[in-house]
């Protein structure tokens, strides 16, 4: 499963302004329902729930909430980089500035997980971390996530 597959340049937000977690979850879910058409507030309350079971801000300043949702018909993600990082109550407590979110269909469970594992391996990577913090547009950013790793000779 490729990046492109999860996020089009559109869902990609280069300096999101907020101030707390749940504001990120907010702007994120208004982002998220005029590119799936579904409510904005049906899309927040399955990430509120989902961070209720334990965050998703998995460290190095990177989190990936997720849900799903039975409306919907594929899979989608959304990018942002916060303009400045927030508490996500993460798992090693440092602040979020990377927010990768992922909306599925209810029935994709194994198509859900290979998602999550794709946007972990991406973000794992602290040289792209570093280039994604340092891009100066929606677009640049856009291209860092979906470029293709060179393949080995």
């Amino acid at each position: 499963m490729e990046i492109s597959e999860l996020v089009s340049p559109r869902a990609v937000t280069a300096d999101l302004k907020v101030t707390c977690k749940r504001q990120a979850l907010q702007e994120l879910s208004h982002q998220a329902a005029s590119l799936t058409g579904l409510d904005k507030r049906a899309i927040l309350d399955v990430l509120l729930d989902r961070e209720r079971l334990g965050t998703t801000g998995v460290g190095h300043g990177i989190a990936v909430p997720h849900g799903r949702m039975k409306q919907l018909q594929k899979i989608h993600g959304l990018f942002a980089r916060l303009e400045h990082p927030v508490d996500f109550e993460a798992v090693d407590s440092e602040p979020v500035d990377l927010i990768f979110l992922l909306l599925a269909p209810e029935g994709a469970g194994a198509e859900h997980l290979k998602a999550l594992a794709r946007v972990s391996r991406l973000l794992r990577d602290q040289g792209m971390r570093d280039r994604l913090r340092a891009s100066p547009t929606r677009e640049a950013i856009y291209a860092l996530l979906t470029e293709r790793p060179a393949r080995a000779a």
